[in-house]
């Protein structure tokens, strides 16, 4: 109320203090609108200008959307006065009224007509501020201001080309901050509009070529340049000529600068690569900044920059950054140089020998899949599977702390341990090394206090590995297993009582059970095909021809139907996508019977042996799709109830086919006896990994009430062995707005449908 007193007050000075003090304590939430709204339309007609620039600047302080629309009118007159003094400050207060009633913006348009004639620099830099609020907020602005864009480069050319002005003047340069303004403006008008950016092309290089670059300002007006010509459609040559100017900022000693160059060239590495490629070893040398952010910057930049052209080159530098750099730049680094690598690799060699440099270097930090990855790669390198085992081998003599380096070479050595004995290796000068050296080293990984839980399973692993590639060593790799045999750790206890079974037991398999990995294909998704999973391996299957799907297909559905039945007694699931589909609702099958990793993830250790993987058809009916699928439907076979519960009912038929008899078709029948529908309805199901299944697209998502209708779908299953067939299914629905999921097994299907 003191306030609103001194507002009131007709001495200048009251009231000078009075809106100071109304600008800095109240706010648009306080309760004197009403009092505060008249006393600001009494002061905004008031003779004197200084009292009403009060009015204008309190209202453009704190003015709330009420009092914007009451006093909107008194601002848009004095915006028309011929007083240079109210009219910047009514420009501004004006740009507070858009912000707070967008709605209202409509009525300043007449008065923006002849602001920009003004040569008052005040009133021409408020009214671009007016401007460039009013394109960003509406696009039919936007539209109407573009024929503007000559005006404004006339200024802008008056502005550079003018003499020196000491009332302007910072720096030697005239009016920096009109200059900024009104670059910022032509960014706007100019982005995805070919005319207005031809228009703003010959200034702009004016602005980038006559702008003096040895003080702040000068890089400030250069900056808001080169943001411009990047924002519009500007030429070639302009764009490098931007490109240039970050590449000037980069040798400048301020940190700022050379932040704000990097971070705008990252923006611009895509679409000009080649430009930004001039500039290589000045980001390069970037790397070696003291400051943080600079140096991360210059790391993101230099993965961008890199090529098949210089891979060499940029790799020798980023992986000298990643044995310097701080802890906290390691892990991506190490991920980028793994990225890059893969992509732009000269040769295997060099593949290999960067990444165990890596390893090497930034093991610790590296991501999980990096080890996996690299044991594909030494797999499929099948030429370099001596130098790589001997590389591995040298580089963990008497050094654990690399877990995944550790990990990586204890895999190769139990699989490649007899070409490191015999000094196979032709790319360098063999080492001579025993079996019992060998077997040493990988004991040593056992017993350190380094090695995790997962490095002693890849050691374990290996020691086993090498009981059929070693000769001599066998009986003492035979006294290791069972020694494990008794671990506190369960993982290593369980690996070591099932190789022991193996020397016992199943001694006669053990070579064909631990023999070389095959090389390992690396799965893309490209074209028609979807990824199943046979045995926890990925494998590709060809789509069947046939409609797209109605609704979306999670990637995960044919991983998580593999443990409906749990153990390994399981067979691929080949689904076709249901009608309507909830994104997570595949993942739930995952934990049905406990904690069984089938996703074809990596493992967190090595599996104990390698199995070959007998190829299955990845269709039940392959090459039968261009044939009618059933020429003689046998009859006779009774249907089942497989299901009936809560107002749910599910029944089967059955179909055999005499030109596949291994084949029956399944067409359920899901109906719903309650008094409200089901929704998003899904149906799955698993059988023993003996037979093989199908299933295709229902015909609906939703079971309507009061038996009124049926959900149908169909099932294929191939049963070459004629067994009994059994099935579990699990369905999930909603019902009166609950999510409803139930599991059911099915034994009693007659013996028609499978003998």
């Amino acid at each position: 109320m003191e306030c609103l007193k001194l507002i009131a007050s007709q001495k200048f000075t009251d009231k000078r203090i009075g809106y100071l003090g109304a600008m800095l304590l109240l706010d648009e939430r306080q309760d004197v609108h009403l009092l505060m709204t008249n006393c600001i339309k009494n002061d905004l007609n008031h003779s004197t200008q200084y009292v009403q620039g009060l009015a204008l600047c309190t209202l453009g302080c704190m003015g709330s959307s009420e009092m914007c629309r009451d006093l909107a009118g008194e601002v848009e007159k004095l915006l028309k006065t011929s007083n240079s003094y109210l009219r910047k400050k009514a420009a501004l207060c004006a740009v507070h009224v858009i912000r707070k009633v967008p709605e209202l913006m409509e009525m300043f348009l007449p008065a923006t007509k002849n602001l920009l004639n003004e040569k008052n620099h005040g009133v021409l830099h408020t009214s671009v501020v007016l401007l460039t609020e009013m394109c960003e907020r509406s696009p039919d602005m936007l539209a109407h201001f573009r024929k503007l864009v000559p005006q404004l480069v006339r200024i802008l050319k008056n502005l550079i080309m003018s003499g020196y002005s000491p009332e302007h003047d910072v720096s030697g340069i005239s009016d920096p901050f009109l200059q900024v303004r009104i670059l910022r403006l032509l960014r706007i008008l100019g982005r995805n509009d070919d005319d207005s950016s031809e228009a703003m092309n010959d200034i702009l290089a004016q602005v980038a070529t006559n702008t003096e670059t040895s003080k702040n300002v000068g890089n400030a007006i250069l900056y808001e340049t080169v943001l411009t010509i990047m924002d519009i459609k500007s030429e070639s040559g302009l764009r490098v000529l931007a490109i240039n100017i970050l590449g000037r900022f980069l040798l400048n000693n301020d940190k700022n600068i050379r932040y704000v160059a990097l971070t705008s060239l990252l923006k611009t590495v895509q679409t000009d690569h080649n430009a930004v490629q001039r500039h290589r070893s000045t980001i390069v040398d970037c790397l070696k900044d003291l400051d943080v952010s600079i140096k991360r910057r210059a790391m993101e930049l230099s993965f961008a920059l890199v090529n098949g052209n210089n891979i060499r080159g940029m790799m020798k530098e980023l992986l000298y950054f990643l044995d310097s750099c701080e802890p906290e730049f390691k892990a991506d680094c190490a991920s980028g140089i793994f990225l890059a690598a893969e992509k732009y690799a000269p040769s295997k060699r060099w593949h290999i020998d960067t990444i165990m440099r890596v390893l090497t270097t930034a093991g610790s930090y590296v991501r999980d899949d990096a080890v996996p990855n690299l044991i594909q790669l030494i797999t499929n390198s099948v030429e370099m599977h001596a130098y790589t085992v001997q590389r591995l081998y040298k580089a963990i003599l008497g050094d654990y702390s690399q877990q995944p380096l550790v990990q990586v070479a204890a895999w190769c050595i139990g699989e490649y341990g007899d070409l490191l004995v015999s000094g196979q290796c032709e790319e360098e000068e063999p080492i001579q090394v025993t079996e019992d050296e060998v077997l040493d080293i990988l004991e040593s990984v056992l017993i350190s206090n380094m090695s995790t839980s997962v490095t002693r399973g890849y050691a374990l692993t290996a020691i086993m590995k090498l009981s059929t590639r070693f000769t001599c060593t066998v009986n003492r790799i035979k006294k290791v297993v069972s020694i494990y045999g008794s671990s506190i750790d369960v993982e290593l206890q369980q690996r070591a009582v099932e190789y022991n079974a193996l020397f016992k037991k199943y001694d006669h398999m053990r070579s064909a059970l631990l023999e070389r990995m095959p090389v390992m294909e690396k799965v893309t998704t490209n074209g028609p095909t979807e990824i199943v999973q046979t045995n926890g391996e990925t494998e590709p299957a060809p789509l069947e021809t046939k409609p797209p799907p109605s609704g979306p297909q999670p990637t995960s559905q044919a991983n998580d139907l593999l443990d409906l039945l749990g153990g390994n007694d399981i067979t691929p699931v080949i689904p076709t996508a249901p009608t309507s589909k909830p994104a997570s609702a595949g993942g739930e099958l995952l934990d049905l019977l406990g904690d069984i990793n089938l996703t074809g993830a990596p493992a967190a250790a090595p599996a104990p042996a390698s199995v070959p993987q007998i190829s299955q058809p990845p269709f039940l009916l392959d090459g039968l799709s261009s044939q009618p699928l059933f020429n003689d439907i046998a009859t006779g076979i009774p249907s089942i109830t497989a299901y009936s519960k809560n107002g749910l009912k599910i029944e089967f038929t059955f179909e055999r086919s005499n030109t596949n008899p291994s084949v029956t078709v399944i067409t359920i029948q899901a109906s719903n006896s309650t008094e409200l529908d089901m929704t998003d309805f899904v149906f799955q199901a698993a059988v023993p990994k003996t037979f093989q299944l199908q299933l295709l697209s229902p015909s609906s998502s939703i079971v309507p009430a009061f038996n009124t209708g049926t959900i149908t779908q169909v099932i294929k299953v191939l049963n070459p062995q004629k067994q009994q067939l059994r099935m579990r299914i699990k369905l999930t629905y909603n019902h009166k707005g609950s999510a409803m999921q139930d599991l059911a097994e099915v034994n009693n299907f007659p013996p028609q449908s499978w003998q």
